[in-house]
């Protein structure tokens, strides 16, 4: 007896024949013939499995007729089981596109547009949709760069800098919106015969469209309504159709909301193309877009496996509400209980805690000669990449110490390690109701309070260089532990109840180096974040660690899958490749108050901007790649922190002596050591003169040797205290107090006054 699965394969080559002789005689001229039957011989073994049968829609094709004819000749796109009738669909529940592997599910909510809510249905009023549940894909990826330029195509531009390749969802444009870098796709003219399409590469389940307006400071253009078209050779389009004639989509009301429109049912095909029909009274025909597609599986398919990015760690992927994120502390704190503590540094706004975990082989406690490390990310709240990735390393620290993993069992036995996923929850909340595609561009960006955290913190920059600048300055300027301002500190200020607990949180803890994650863009920023002159906005400004920042900018940069990617697309604007991935944060754009200047001149901690991605909320099924970019980086950071030399400052009786400045010839930059005398100085290879001191004792200097193997070398100092200062102390033993030479001398001429009266 013939196996059954021969039979079945037998009847869908048979199939496939008879598909491809119906298109021979039809006589329409593919692309690419080769191409085409590949993936419709993939189609017929996708669709013997009876698990799942798909809505399967092949455009027919007609020779020689134009795409308005060819949609008079198009049939109604055939539903499952029965014919679709447009009513109100009632209530839809939570879908699924098939059975998504771990960390595949969609996170996609927000807003809908009216055209949604009628979707077909039966003659019996039931929603025509496998199982009756509606599917939903993730997005194909024109936002996440994903999708290439060569993939995007449109009728006309204006120019090139609103060409098709500018048409993705939350782009940006530049300073000046005349360049190269503008805000969108917009159409050379306004007239219903402008289009721009997407090539998937592949045979594609679509399942919806997401739209916005142009980004721009000063022009008001959106796409009003649109019709949807798809096509299997982009030669012959099929519009998608609603009851008997084109559904017309309802688009933007304004531009920066994306508007999510659904097809009333999935279509199958390579190419889909979106045709404006109406756009705002005063403005033109302009958009930014996203498909959500699920690509059907095909091994052979070059661009598919050329793109594709699996991880074999086995972790959370999925998006973390405040809750599951506490509970992942819990779960993680759980497997690893000797090495992790979960504590919280303050409140948000609106009460929720502000979580950080503690990773150390001796957690709750600074040991002696061991470097603070911090992590923070989500200070915007709709940055959630950062937040996922940081709660993606959290698992894998714990996983790997647990498998002995030597690199790792090293950083936490020897590293104090502290990791703040979320530093604006409430926030995070706000993004959370969009979704990770309807959120747009600053939904949840600020606190409760409308309160950007990144530059929130006191400008110290401007104390500093205030005080360099005036020439008859009574003392010289200390160049470290500069004092916040008393006006900062009021209860009036407007600050951040966030900011105020990081504050307190990095002048308790001496932290020698940290990363906070952000998203938007994909580079590395180094302090100075303020330029020095005031009246330009953008200005290389670096400090005196200049040397070091790059580096550690660098360290991160280089071992990210395509930071350092000269033939990757800017997210945006702005090209970073000439600095490998790195830019000083000045030179980029001013920010007054930021946290990484902050923290280079009132505490130790060497603070840098780590953007670690395009899309600053992507979909779920995106969270696996985005961890693989990233997570050698994470590592390779925390391991800059043994960097430099390290050291104990003590006095003759070997206790510690705690504040001591230590200073670097040739860097006007100090730092000072902890409560124990311990101390952390981050420095590029090479030979050093290092003094150190301290208030009543005798300072004392000696050279430093800084390798290039990874390991602080070990510099310490042991102080003897000055004359005076032993004078003080040996009365103050007897209860006496030192006698003040200028009282003496007052007291001696009024005794002599009173002998010659």
């Amino acid at each position: 007896m013939a196996h059954p699965g021969a039979a079945s394969r037998a009847l869908a080559l048979a199939l496939v024949a008879v598909a491809l002789a119906g298109v021979r005689a039809q006589g329409a001229a593919f692309e690419e013939p080769d191409y085409y039957g590949q993936e419709l011989w993939r189609r017929g073994r996708y669709y013997e499995h009876p698990e799942r049968e798909p809505e399967l829609f092949s455009p027919p094709l007609h020779e020689g007729l134009g795409v308005e004819k060819q949609e008079q000749l198009q049939q109604e796109p055939r539903p499952p089981k029965k014919a679709a009738k447009p009513k109100k669909a009632p209530k839809r529940e939570k879908v699924v596109a098939e059975t998504p592997p771990p960390g595949k599910n969609n996170n996609r909510k927000g807003r809908r547009s009216k055209s949604l809510e009628k979707a077909a249905r039966d003659d019996n009023g039931v929603p025509v949709a496998h199982e009756d549940v509606r599917e939903s894909c993730p997005p194909l990826g024109l936002e996440t760069l994903k999708i290439t330029d060569f993939q995007l195509h449109a009728s006309t531009a204006k120019r090139y800098g609103l060409g098709a390749h500018r048409g993705r969802l939350n782009i940006q444009a530049g300073i000046n919106e005349n360049d190269f870098h503008d805000g969108a796709w917009c159409a050379g003219r306004n007239d219903l015969h402008q289009w721009i399409e997407v090539d998937a590469r592949r045979l594609t389940r679509f399942t919806g469209v997401i739209t916005q307006g142009r980004n721009s400071l000063w022009l008001s253009d959106w796409v009003t309504s649109y019709k949807v078209m798809v096509s299997n050779d982009s030669h012959t389009w099929v519009t998608v159709k609603n009851g008997s004639g084109d559904m017309i989509f309802e688009g933007n009301s304004e531009k920066e909301i994306p508007v999510l429109n659904e097809l009333p049912v999935p279509m199958v095909a390579r190419y889909i193309r979106v045709n404006p029909q109406s756009w705002f009274d005063n403005g033109s025909i302009c958009m930014r877009m996203e498909i959500l597609g699920c690509p059907l599986p095909d091994p052979n398919n070059y661009y598919h496996r050329r793109n594709e990015m699996t991880t074999t760690d086995d972790l959370d992927f999925k998006h973390h509400n405040y809750k599951e994120m506490r509970q992942l502390m819990k779960v993680v704190n759980e497997m690893c209980p000797n090495i992790t503590r979960i504590y919280n540094i303050g409140k948000s706004h609106q009460g929720l805690k502000l979580y950080a975990v503690e990773i150390s082989d001796h957690p709750g406690e600074h040991e002696v000669g061991e470097p603070e490390f911090h992590y923070i990310a989500g200070a915007h709240g709709n940055e959630v990449l950062g937040r996922e990735l940081l709660l993606l390393l959290l698992q894998f620290l714990c996983q790997e110490y647990l498998a002995q993993n030597t690199r790792i069992v090293r950083l936490v036995e020897e590293t104090r390690i502290h990791i703040l996923p979320s530093l604006n929850p409430d926030g995070y909340e706000k993004a959370c109701e969009g979704g990770s595609e309807l959120g747009g561009w600053s939904l949840g960006r600020w606190t409760h309070d409308g309160i950007d955290i990144n530059n929130n913190f006191p400008d110290l920059n401007s104390l500093l260089w205030e005080a360099e600048d005036r020439q008859n300055a009574p003392r010289k300027v200390p160049n470290h532990y500069i004092a916040i301002p008393e006006w900062y500190l009021s209860e009036n200020a407007t600050v951040a109840m966030e900011t105020r607990a990081v504050i307190a949180w990095m002048e308790k803890i001496p932290f020698v180096l940290g990363g906070n994650l952000q998203g938007g863009e994909l580079v590395v920023a180094y302090p100075y974040d303020m330029v020095r002159s005031l009246w330009k906005m953008q200005e290389h400004t670096p400090t005196p660690d200049d040397h070091v920042f790059r580096w550690l900018a660098y360290s991160y940069a280089s071992t990210h899958r395509l930071m350092t990617d000269a033939r990757r697309r800017v997210c945006h604007t702005e090209d970073f490749q000439k600095e490998e991935g790195t830019v000083n944060g000045a030179s980029w754009h001013t920010v007054a108050g930021s946290l990484n200047d902050f923290s280079y001149l009132h505490t130790n901690c060497f603070e840098l901007s780590i953007y670690v991605g395009c899309d600053k909320y992507p979909h779920e099924s995106e969270l696996p790649e985005e961890w693989e970019n990233n997570r050698e980086s994470l590592i390779v950071f925390m391991e800059q922190v043994h960097r430099g030399i390290k050291g104990i400052v003590r006095d003759l009786h070997g206790k510690g002596i705690p504040n001591a400045i230590i200073s670097v010839e040739g860097v006007n930059h100090d730092i000072r050591t902890a409560n124990d005398g311990d101390y952390w100085r981050l420095l590029n290879p090479g030979e050093y003169v290092v003094t150190a001191k301290a208030e009543g004792f005798v300072s004392s200097s000696k050279n430093c040797m800084v390798g290039y193997d990874m390991g602080a070398t070990r510099c310490d100092f042991i102080l003897s205290k000055t004359n005076l200062a032993r004078i003080r102390e040996i009365m103050e033993t007897f209860g006496k107090q030192p006698v003040s030479l200028p009282a003496r001398r007052l007291k001696l001429r009024g005794r002599k006054r009173r002998q010659r009266g």
